[in-house]
């Protein structure tokens, strides 16, 4: 019967969740944090929204690490919760931009532009829309495949080529000058 736990299954779940304290989830954090936190900036170009991410997809890899059956899949279900973490943090913000534009009183802001490479790559690619982003974050920074990139995204291979072209597209003439030196 699937619904409530028995008192042993709690048990056993708080055991295995003590245990994770102390050993694998400290591990599996030192280990994969930083690269999570690197998928987070890019997607979301907020540092501190960035760790806020990676620390909730721990939170949920946790409670899905005492029923994981793939230790080495773990890595790819962090990339995943991080990825869906932005897109729900990017709908949030968009219904909260629509409620702001209709306010009468809302005035548009303009960030600081630093005319750094860097900073024009991270600006082109925040002006992308965010499944755009994710695709060519995902393809090109993480150095997934298409397949790789559809499964993480949730969509077909067909609409994975169709983002990442558009969103090269979009970003060559915002890019074209950049310097490729480093």
């Amino acid at each position: 019967m699937g619904g409530r736990r028995t008192a042993a299954e709690e048990a056993r779940v708080e055991a295995e969740a003590i245990k994770l304290e102390g050993g694998l989830l400290v591990e599996l954090y030192e280990r994969h944090a930083s690269d999570a936190g690197r998928l987070a900036y890019l997607l979301t170009g907020d540092r501190e929204l960035a760790e806020d991410l990676v620390q909730d997809a721990f939170v949920k890899l946790t409670g899905r690490f005492v029923h994981h059956r793939d230790p080495g899949g773990l890595h790819a279900y962090l990339r995943v919760t991080v990825v869906n973490l932005a897109r729900s943090h990017h709908r949030r913000k968009a219904v909260e931009r629509r409620f702001a534009e209709r306010q009468p009183l809302a005035e548009p802001t303009t960030a600081a532009f630093d005319a750094s490479d860097r900073d024009v790559l991270q600006q082109a690619l925040l002006s992308l829309p965010l499944r755009q982003r994710t695709a060519i974050v995902l393809r090109y920074y993480e150095d997934l495949d298409v397949a790789q990139t559809a499964s993480t995204m949730h969509c077909s291979e067909g609409t994975v080529k169709a983002l990442t072209s558009r969103g090269i597209a979009r970003l060559r003439p915002l890019i074209g000058d950049v310097s490729h030196d480093g």
